[in-house]
């Protein structure tokens, strides 16, 4: 059988312990460019980040080109006119590079001018900057020695922000982790609300605690935000809602009742009456989904807004006239539902909505009042990103800049019974092949998350339908859409009922389109990665499988990652107290049973899914003569930077994939 074991990217940072226990000489050749699929040429223009002015004349929005196989390595900040159409580039300093990064865009409350923050490249320091409303008159409002995010203005024009001091990392556990050296028990750097005065930072939160989001109270009540002590990186899942007024010791507003309950977006309400936010169990800060609560800050009382909703709340933010407006993925759609004045539990309308991504900011600066009109970017498995702007009574686009891109396929939503759950995914088809098709599975990260339509957002799919395969985007038990029983019904089971409502979901596409399944693959990223390993060592159904950041063993896991608070609610009980429930879902305890070729990518600083899980299930497959590759990316975090490093991984991919399926 083929063994093939890739490793030159990283091994200048192995040891040669490493290297010579697993018998590698260190001029390993790459895999060879006849067999290689090339990447598809064209770029997709992207908006990160888009913020509508107050006044509802300008729209500001972090953009780039992204080529297939990358991120947005070269980012601009471009001022469009509503009203006139224009577009102007914000001139930065540090020129079109990479890492010369603008972000958090925040208009003033007049409208006027727009500040935001920029990286210095090559390193962790930032700068903020603030440039009039038609992009004019450059100037530096401060240099920092850390990291600055979340820019958000009062009503009565102060600025503040969420600040990293001497900051070793970028902030956020999918970018690279500082290196694994010095005292573990040292205090780390904590992120913390400032306020600008005077070209200098005021510290408006305690030195220890980790500050993850906030808002401004009204006046002079300082802020609401969601804070936990320790490494920022690994405590999220613990987050208690704050009061914050200084540096002093903050009050507690809200505690989470259990460990299933994590916090996102804590939105003041504009009489300062009210703290609203998303609730839910969520494996990942940012990827959000669960019901809206409201803390009444006078009375304390915790009311569930949306209890037993069939959907899954993904952004909220109150509108001109006080009233609590919630972004909600319910099933296959996305739409904006009211809440009312967020003190009493409603049932939102989820009829309606569109089959599009929606991305909307997280923050009431997606609308301008008093008129009320909202920007965002939106886009669909067959349409490409566009900025559009409007409300209830209608969109348009405010550009056209990816309008000639068409899809490789066409998509349909996907609806089948698993277990007696409703489940839903997306089938993408290639156009114009005859006979039957083979397909791969692609399993999302989280396992709170979930697929929505994007365009071109992994080339791997574009690349995989140019040659005639299938994509299947399963939302499998654990997924956001269908409510905080489907979200939870995973829990403590991981690997069993979701892989079951994914094989059953193939099941359903080869019903409704010529799916040949003999020959069908599996891949996933992250939650993803850990699911492929796990398919193939539960079903001889795949012919070929690619994981990338997965988890081989939990119990080996649970010590090596950065971020082990996420497994408890999960599990029930820590790795110590439980070890069983977590050795039940361990895809190394069922290596014997992988017969499937299996494809294996990690990255050496990876905080959330260490690269030794993908050399722990590599080395078994290996061991056990199943046809294997291993590829560790040096440098590199839980998402991938390096625009050589990810068209590396996605050569090997199709490669893999072409080899095995047709």
């Amino acid at each position: 059988m083929p063994l093939t074991v890739v490793l030159p990217i990283a091994l200048r940072n192995f040891t040669c312990a490493f290297a010579c226990a697993i018998g590698l000489a260190l001029a390993v050749p790459a895999v060879r460019a006849d067999t290689v699929a090339t990447p598809a040429a064209r770029t997709v223009h992207r908006f990160l980040d888009v913020r509508i002015s107050p006044d509802g004349h300008h729209v500001a929005s972090v953009e780039g080109d992204v080529a297939a196989g990358s991120q947005v390595d070269v980012r601009t900040l471009v001022i469009r006119g509503i009203d006139d159409g224009s577009a102007t580039t914000v001139p930065l300093p540090c020129g079109a590079v990479s890492q010369c990064w603008p972000s958090s865009p925040a208009w003033s409350p007049d409208g006027s001018r727009l500040a935001f923050v920029l990286r210095r490249p090559g390193t962790h320091a930032y700068s903020l900057f603030e440039v009039n409303a038609d992009g004019s008159d450059p100037r530096t409002l401060l240099e920092f020695p850390g990291t600055l995010g979340s820019l958000r203005w009062s009503t009565d024009g102060r600025l503040a922000m969420l600040a990293v001091e001497s900051a070793s990392k970028e902030v956020g556990a999918i970018e690279a982790g500082a290196p694994a050296a010095g005292d573990f028990d040292e205090a780390p750097p904590e992120q913390r609300i400032a306020v600008l005065r005077d070209r200098r930072l005021e510290w408006m939160s305690p030195p220890d605690l980790f500050v993850y989001e906030y808002d401004w109270l009204p006046g002079d009540g300082g802020f609401a935000g969601m804070a936990a002590p320790g490494a920022g990186d690994a405590n999220w899942w613990t987050a208690k809602l704050y009061r914050f007024a200084g540096a002093g010791k903050p009050r507690l507003l809200y505690a989470p009742p259990t460990l299933r309950q994590q916090m996102m977006e804590p939105r003041v309400a504009p009489d300062g009456h009210t703290v609203a936010f998303i609730g839910g169990l969520m494996s990942d800060f940012g990827s959000t989904g669960g019901d809206v609560y409201s803390v009444a800050l006078d009375s304390g009382r915790v009311t569930n807004l949306t209890a037993g909703m069939r959907a899954s709340a993904t952004h909220i933010a109150w509108d001109c006239a006080g009233r609590l407006e919630a972004q909600l993925q319910v099933d296959d759609r996305t739409k904006l539902a009211g809440l009312g004045r967020g003190d009493a539990a409603v049932a939102p309308d989820l009829a309606g909505g569109t089959q599009e991504t929606l991305a909307l900011a997280d923050t009431d600066s997606a609308r301008s009042c008093p008129g009320g009109l909202l920007a965002a970017a939106h886009e669909s498995y067959e349409r490409g990103p566009e900025i559009e702007v409007g409300n209830a009574a209608g969109w348009r686009d405010l550009t056209h800049v990816n309008a000639q891109l068409r899809a490789p396929g066409r998509s349909q939503s996907v609806h089948w019974k698993s277990d007696g759950y409703d489940v839903q995914g997306w089938l993408l088809l290639p156009e114009g092949v005859p006979g039957k098709l083979p397909m791969v599975t692609i399993v999302h990260g989280g396992p709170s998350g979930v697929e929505t339509p994007a365009f071109d957002d992994r080339p791997i799919i574009n690349l995989l339908l140019g040659r005639g395969i299938a994509v299947f985007l399963p939302n499998p038990r654990g997924s956001f859409g269908q409510g905080e029983a489907f979200a939870m019904a995973n829990v403590r089971d991981f690997g069993h009922g979701d892989l079951r409502d994914i094989l059953s979901g193939i099941d359903a596409t080869a019903r409704q389109a010529p799916i040949d399944l003999e020959r069908l693959g599996i891949a996933g990223h992250s939650y993803g990665g850990y699911m492929t390993m796990w398919a193939v060592t539960q079903t001889q159904r795949f012919k070929a499988a690619w994981t990338s950041a997965g988890l081989a063993n939990w119990l080996s896991y649970y010590g090596e990652n950065g971020i082990d608070t996420w497994m408890p609610p999960f599990f029930g009980a820590t790795v110590y107290d439980d070890p069983d429930v977590y050795a039940r879902s361990a895809p190394i305890n069922y290596i014997r049973n992988v017969r499937t070729p299996t494809l294996v990518t990690a990255a050496e600083h990876d905080l959330e899914c260490p690269a030794p899980q993908s050399q722990e299930f590599w080395h078994a497959l290996r061991a056990r003569g199943v046809p294997t590759s291993l590829v560790i990316y040096a440098g590199e975090g839980h998402l991938m930077r390096d625009p050589q490093h990810i068209e590396d991984e996605l050569r090997r991919a199709i490669d893999w994939f072409v080899r095995y399926l047709h």
